[in-house]
């Protein structure tokens, strides 16, 4: 293991005593020093390697990082470096947008958890796709997933036409495009998880994305992230459209509106996303409906509240193909990317 990785429980109590947005920040920026050293990026550990096939896609190993980490696409490399198999980045809007007013962030240590408001804060889609050029990561063998998403002020019977923007944004930057419908932090996103508002979204997203594969030449795969919150006949519903639109995979799932599991605790009615092991059971019973209804060879990737090789197990068990960390890393360190690897090899 690493000395670098070793470091992050040290570093950790320091970290936890800024706010966690600023924690965050600092975080991305010291990796990054880290990573722009040669002394001390090869300090950084490979990680375990467990090749799998994922939507046409050949991942160093099935642990990946979920997208809202690196919300500008300004730090993949050294995110990758770390020993993910595929990395995510985004969510990006066609504009800039500054987000939900702050504080927008809170932890839940006791549950290890986290709650975000963020709100899609991003620099836009120009500036996103030239962080992109910037990274090396594809050219290296790494998988790119580029995560898209609506402006705030988009009307939500509008939606469509920033998802369409962003798909012909990202599509020759990406290894595969994530519609991210599922956030809790934008006004009215969630309904476009209904059957009615879901096809409207997707039969003009297959259509953008025949065109974009005829122009370039190749067939980026598109995947929908969907919230953990939805009713058995929801899952239902977005079991039987995404195949009908020729849509890759399903992430499953995003963060969750209940607080059952962090009732009483600092920061628990925060309004946002929560995060962490308290969305891990509701994830797996997601990710298991999915798998019963839409079969055995549907990409699913499974991801929320993974704090342990055990609970990566858990994820896969239940019917995910691959994984995602995001709330884990903050409490435990780039450590918890090996250990995954490890419980899924075993």
């Amino acid at each position: 293991m690493s000395f670098l990785f070793n470091t992050y429980a040290l570093a950790r109590p320091a970290l936890f005593s800024l706010d966690a947005e600023a924690a965050h920040e600092l975080t991305l920026r010291s990796l990054q020093k880290a990573y722009d050293c040669s002394l001390t990026r090869g300090l950084m550990a490979s990680q375990p390697e467990l090749p799998t096939s994922l939507m046409g896609l050949t991942l160093r190993n099935p642990v990946g990082l979920a997208a809202g980490l690196d919300k500008n696409g300004a730090h993949i490399d050294a995110l990758g470096n770390l020993g993910f198999g595929f990395v995510e980045v985004g969510t990006v809007t066609p504009l800039a947008q500054p987000g939900n007013p702050k504080p927008r962030m809170f932890r839940l240590p006791q549950k290890q958890a986290l709650i975000n408001r963020l709100g899609f804060n991003n620099l836009g889609l120009q500036a996103f796709i030239a962080n992109v050029q910037k990274s090396q990561w594809r050219q290296h063998g790494g998988i790119l997933g580029l995560n898209i998403g609506k402006n705030a002020a988009t009307p939500i019977e509008r939606a469509v036409d920033d998802y369409l923007l962003g798909l012909e944004g990202v599509y020759a930057h990406a290894d595969y495009v994530t519609v991210n419908i599922s956030s809790p932090n934008t006004l009215n996103l969630r309904t476009l998880q209904g059957q009615d508002e879901l096809t409207q979204l997707l039969q003009p997203l297959q259509e953008k994305r025949k065109a974009l594969a005829d122009q370039h030449g190749r067939h980026v795969p598109m995947v929908v992230k969907i919230a953990p919150d939805l009713s058995t006949e929801q899952i239902d519903v977005v079991a039987d459209l995404l195949p009908r639109y020729d849509i890759d995979g399903v992430i499953a799932t995003n963060t969750t509106l209940s607080r059952d599991a962090v009732q009483g605790l600092p920061h628990a009615q925060e309004a946002g996303g929560l995060s962490g092991p308290p969305a891990h059971a509701l994830s797996l019973q997601v990710i298991a409906r999915l798998r019963e209804q839409l079969g055995a060879s549907y990409p699913i990737i499974g991801v929320g509240g993974i704090v342990s090789g055990r609970q990566a197990q858990e994820k896969i068990a239940a019917g995910a193909n691959a994984i995602q960390l995001y709330t884990g890393l903050i409490y435990r360190g780039p450590a918890l990317i090996g250990e995954c690897v490890r419980a899924l090899k075993r």
